[in-house]
């Protein structure tokens, strides 16, 4: 499919910044006193402008300078998603710096692979556990030469390896008095196709790659979703994704080249409570987020019982109407209208307040997002943005617009990208989005991008009308022994959304007889099920474990499967005595299931159900 760009999106497009550099320099003189970053002191909020942002970042690039960072050369940041992950990344940009991207939880081996495979010379960890992961692995990392502590001080045996964040800023503002136009001729160096970030893949199977973005990837996203007219100079963006994935960093990318300000906290347990403090305009998620804040409302809401649950239930309905018309770009008239004032006065527009009162849409990302999770938040006003792209694409390739969104897809397609349906159902992309390749790994770039320059996704998925439909990943996708094919992560969406208790579903069945389950439920969730329920006080396991609940999950596998296809349905299941996580590996940061990797760990509990 050829994109779709008019007059002004074409000419945002030609005349994009050159390089990631100039798109902040620009910004900085365009909106100096503007408010940039707003960040979580305690219990408050403070913010930092443009021009102060632009001040604090020189100093941090000159210290990489005068610590010997060459252009293009690598520098991880190993920590979660906060305000000195942008600065230490903005840092390394106008040091034309490459930056390596390591999750906080990455184990250290894996740690050392990366560091090795990038040849970082250079990294800015989060505290003294990153530290102690570099440490111990130092033998393994002889490009590593130097560690910036961004929290606490260093420990004196590590002597000079390890630095503080405050002395690397010392360190470039000395070198900024003796060499003052240091910065600028760093940037003027830059080219569009220099490297600047290397993104390894979160590795759902196998060891992660990888994925070499140039600076013309991430002027490109910024140029596009400029281009698509979403989001504007005056919203405000409540970021809390993992920065060292591409879903992050787009939007920063975006950002910059739109000037809006963003509110940064990285810590996923505090998303609701942080959207309500600060009154976001627009807030990135993964399906998981969704996910959670439907199961806990609905769960509220049934514990309450009586009156307030039978008002929820009306609202819901009228809003439910209301969303059907909207999506078919009419408004709610006559009685209808009347009641949905009330329903949305009474109970839709507290849902709403919930995050913030001022949002305009959700855009969600990473994963599948089941449709009736979307049309549920629809109801209630809350309009989900559902989007496609992967590591090596940067992120965006499609979206939905605000005015042109149809629930269910990943939207159209970004101006100058172009899609192609290949014969087996697999979506392939070319355009000026795309990685420059696999580092280190020429005969895997080989292998998904084509001679004729398509990048081969991996995804499933068709087109109706200009917006894009994903169907399943092309290796998710299994056969049973009776010859029938099933698309697993469809199924375990619609689970999670019928299931209020549910945490995680990994459907199972390749060449088996029939389909199978691994259930997790909720650890939150379920405390409050487990009370109604005459197991209050008893450990997570006890209460996952008891018969009530395997008979609360039988009851929703019923309706599931009444859903289903005969060969799809759910024989068979088995509830698991604690949550995947991303800290025991069987999730990755951006919260998808690594599949392979749980397959295997619980292989005789999957191997049980066929006995």
């Amino acid at each position: 499919m050829k994109p779709v760009a008019d007059g002004p999106q074409l000419a945002l497009l030609s005349s994009r910044k050159e390089h990631l550099a100039q798109m902040f320099l620009d910004r900085v003189a365009a909106t100096p006193n503007r408010e940039a970053f707003r960040y979580p002191v305690g219990s408050e909020w403070k913010s930092v402008t443009w021009q102060e942002t632009d001040e604090l970042v020189r100093r941090r690039a000159a210290g990489l300078v005068a610590l010997g960072i060459e252009p293009e050369q690598r520098v991880g940041i190993a920590a979660s998603t906060r305000l000195e992950w942008a600065e230490c990344f903005l840092a390394a940009v106008l040091a034309a710096a490459a930056t390596t991207t390591i999750y906080p939880t990455t184990m250290g081996g894996d740690v050392a692979y990366i560091v090795a495979d990038a040849e970082v010379q250079l990294v800015f960890a989060e505290d003294a556990s990153q530290v102690d992961k570099l440490r111990e692995h130092k033998s393994e990392t002889p490009s590593l030469r130097k560690v910036v502590l961004i929290d606490g001080e260093p420990d004196e045996r590590d002597g000079d390896w390890v630095i503080s964040l405050a002395a690397l800023d010392d360190l470039g503002a000395k070198y900024l008095d003796e060499h003052p136009e240091a910065i600028d001729e760093r940037v003027a160096q830059l080219k569009p196709e220099h490297l600047c970030t290397l993104v390894y893949t979160s590795g759902t199977t196998g060891r992660p790659k990888g994925v070499r973005l140039p600076h013309s990837v991430w002027t490109y996203e910024g140029a596009a979703v400029e281009g698509i007219r979403v989001l504007s100079p005056d919203d405000l963006q409540l970021l809390w994704l993992p920065l060292s994935h591409v879903f992050g960093q787009v939007l920063l990318a975006v950002q910059l080249q739109l000037g809006f300000a963003t509110a940064i906290d990285g810590r996923v347990d505090k998303i609701v409570e942080n959207a309500a403090a600060v009154q976001p305009t627009f807030m990135a998620a993964a399906p998981r987020v969704f996910e959670k804040a439907h199961a806990r409302i609905v769960t509220m809401m049934e514990a309450e019982g009586g009156v307030k649950a039978k008002l929820f239930h009306w609202a819901f309905g009228i809003g439910e109407q209301v969303s059907k018309l909207r999506q078919q770009g009419k408004e709610p008239s006559g009685v209808l209208a009347a009641q949905y004032g009330l329903a949305d006065k009474l109970v839709l527009s507290k849902i709403r307040a919930r995050f913030g009162g001022r949002i305009r849409f959700f855009v969600s990302g990473s994963a599948a997002l089941d449709k009736h999770l979307a049309e549920w938040f629809h109801a209630a006003g809350l309009l989900i943005l559902e989007g496609y792209g992967l590591s090596e694409t940067a992120a965006g390739s499609t979206l939905n617009r605000p005015n042109q969104y149809r629930l269910g897809s990943v939207g159209p397609v970004f101006p100058a990208a172009e899609f192609k349906i290949a014969d087996d159902g697999e979506i392939l992309i070319k355009g000026p989005g795309v990685m420059s390749g696999y580092h280190n790994l020429p005969e895997q770039t080989a292998e998904v991008i084509d001679a004729d320059g398509w990048f081969h996704t991996g995804d499933i998925g068709h087109f109706e009308d200009e917006f894009l439909f994903i169907t399943d990943r092309k290796k998710d996708l299994f056969k049973t022994s009776g010859g029938k094919y099933v698309a697993p992560q469809v199924i375990e969406g619609r689970f999670k959304m019928i299931c209020p208790y549910a945490s995680q579903f990994l459907v199972h069945g390749n060449q088996r007889n029939f389909v199978s389950a691994l259930v997790t439920l909720d650890p939150e969730a379920i405390q409050g099920w487990a009370k109604q329920n005459g197991l209050d006080g008893r450990s997570y396991a006890e209460i996952v474990t008891s018969e009530q609940a395997r008979q609360m999950v039988q009851g929703y596998v019923d309706e599931l499967n009444a859903g289903l296809n005969r060969w799809e349905t759910i024989k068979k299941f088995t509830i698991l005595e604690r949550d995947l996580t991303v800290e025991s590996g069987e999730m990755t940061p951006s919260l998808k299931l690594k599949r392979k990797h749980v397959e295997t760990t619980y292989g005789d509990l999957l191997d049980k159900m066929y006995e």
